[in-house]
């Protein structure tokens, strides 16, 4: 799935992407560290991974990298 770096914070390696929506969706720093990325910069197109949470709160990203075309 694609989405949008929307806020990134380096020193807890976490943040969040807006999907095409324009929904919200935060990741963590396990989630981060799994794309093998450095930075992440807002406004960055990213490929992401996410499973569903058995509590039906939304999706759960367990994967961010870089887009690439």
């Amino acid at each position: 799935m694609q989405a949008t770096a929307y806020t990134y914070d380096p020193a807890t390696r976490s943040g969040q992407v807006l999907l095409d929506d324009g929904t919200p969706v935060p990741f963590d720093a396990s989630a981060f560290d799994a794309g093998g990325l450095r930075l992440l910069r807002p406004g960055q197109r990213v490929r992401i991974e996410t499973e569903g949470r058995g509590d039906g709160s939304g999706p759960r990203i367990t994967l961010v990298t870089l887009q690439t075309f």
